[in-house]
């Protein structure tokens, strides 16, 4: 690490005391958590799984930095809340970061630069990012102890407005800006991300959603051949194309369905019923639902399809859902089609929280594998929050929450002969959470 340190300065005394700062306190770092993020990472092995994913193309006899390496590097970084590549610059002498991928935190040589990371972006071709997308798919299932009996997968876009000469970027009037609308997957009884796939600006259409369907359903069937699998999604994936491909392949599906005055007439028996109700009682709000069969001019044959009617003193409300699950109309609109909304939670922990909005590359290959690096940091973080005790408050928190409580608390290393010792804070507040999620997260790992 540099010798070069910047003066002491003084600040105003304290009680008379005189108050000097300085930083000259040793190998310090601000990130101690990495300690419980490396347990993470070594208990998933998802750093190899994705370098396996890729052809190094790199002079093996002159390079200086592995590939697993460079992912971990850039995985904990993310983690931490270092989402630019340019924050490696200033990282790259961090004691505990060091630790963390491998090195020695004292006598280790320093980790790579930005200049290195961008290169890592851009290296992998399209046929690799597709193989790294797919190793994500591959930790989803791989997560799981024996292939569960069922799985519901929610399928939702987010946007991701860029500011530049983005290949693939869209202008889109819904969202007034120039953007991508990349596709999240998720598990929705655990909240285990399936995969993140970039793309242009604009609703997808149905070829489009039934291709993911497709590759996902049978990525997944690889690994768990008799797990029941139910699609969900909003009227965006509602497509004729998708709902066929898993009527014909044993998949059920549960989308949203725009209305049209066809449904609407469907519903008016029912509708004219509420809203009388509701006047006679007087009530404020009143609900009903209503199931029938439905064949759209694009569909090849009916559906059945659940109405929410709801009456208010401001008039009547419908909304509409498309599914092939059995069971009554309330149940698969409230319970089952309505608890989606999760889905929007987890978007928020994987844009907001861990950046993975910061698609800057000009081409659409090296933001796909920007996304997947955000994406195994997403389930580094997961992975911490599901080791640490459902006593605390944090086995529920965001992981912004869980990053500073957990991970932004100073660490000083020290490097011995045969020993590093690293010194947490004996103030610490949350220090029995900490040490309980670092003995959860050694459980299992070799």
């Amino acid at each position: 690490m540099t010798d070069d340190m910047l003066p002491n300065f003084d600040l105003p005394a304290v009680r008379r005391k005189k108050l000097t700062a300085g930083f000259d306190g040793g190998h310090l770092s601000s990130d101690g958590g990495l300690l419980l993020l490396r347990e993470a990472e070594r208990k998933l092995g998802i750093a190899s799984r994705l370098a396996g994913a890729i052809r190094d193309r790199r002079d093996q006899s002159r390079i200086d930095h592995e590939l697993p390496e460079l992912l971990k590097t850039r995985v904990f970084a993310i983690a931490c809340g270092y989402e630019d590549a340019n924050d490696l610059d200033r990282l790259r002498h961090d004691p505990l970061l060091k630790l963390a991928v491998g090195r020695c935190p004292e006598s280790g040589d320093p980790l790579c630069s930005q200049s290195t990371m961008s290169r890592l972006e851009n290296m992998p071709s399209k046929i690799e990012a597709a193989r790294l997308t797919a190793a994500l798919t591959d930790q989803f299932c791989a997560s799981f102890p024996s292939a569960p009996r069922a799985m519901t997968l929610d399928i939702d876009d987010t946007v991701d407005e860029v500011h530049g000469g983005q290949q693939l970027s869209f202008w889109n009037a819904h969202y007034d800006c120039r953007c991508f609308l990349p596709m999240h997957v998720y598990h929705v009884e655990s909240g285990k991300p399936v995969s993140m796939i970039l793309r242009e600006g604009k609703t997808p259409k149905g070829k489009e959603v039934r291709t993911v369907i497709k590759h996902l359903t049978r990525r997944i069937r690889r690994h768990c051949p008799k797990t029941k699998i139910t699609w969900r999604g909003d009227s965006h994936y509602g497509r004729t194309e998708a709902m066929q491909w898993c009527e014909e392949n044993a998949a059920s599906f549960i989308f949203g369905l725009a209305g049209n005055a066809v449904l609407d007439a469907l519903c008016r028996e029912v509708a004219d019923d509420l809203c009388v109700r509701r006047a006679e009682e007087g009530a404020e709000k009143m609900r009903a639902f209503t199931c029938f069969h439905y064949q759209a001019k694009s569909w090849d044959k009916p559906r059945k399809v659940v109405a929410r009617l709801e009456a208010t003193t401001q008039g009547l409300d419908i909304r509409y859902v498309v599914t092939s699950l059995p069971g009554e109309a309330q149940h698969l609109y409230e319970t089952v089609y309505c608890a989606r909304g999760q889905a929007e939670n987890l978007i928020k922990l994987h844009k907001a929280q861990l950046a993975s909005d910061r698609t800057s590359c000009h081409s659409p290959t090296a933001n796909q594998v920007r996304l997947v690096l955000h994406t195994a940091a997403y389930w580094l973080m997961l992975t911490l929050r599901d080791a640490i005790p459902a006593a605390s408050p944090l086995a529920k928190a965001e992981f912004v929450t869980i990053r500073t409580k957990l991970i932004k608390i100073a660490a000083r290393v020290i490097e011995h002969a045969a020993r590093i010792r690293v010194h947490l804070p004996a103030g610490c507040p949350e220090q029995v959470w900490f040490t309980r999620a670092a003995v959860g997260l050694l459980q299992g790992v070799p």
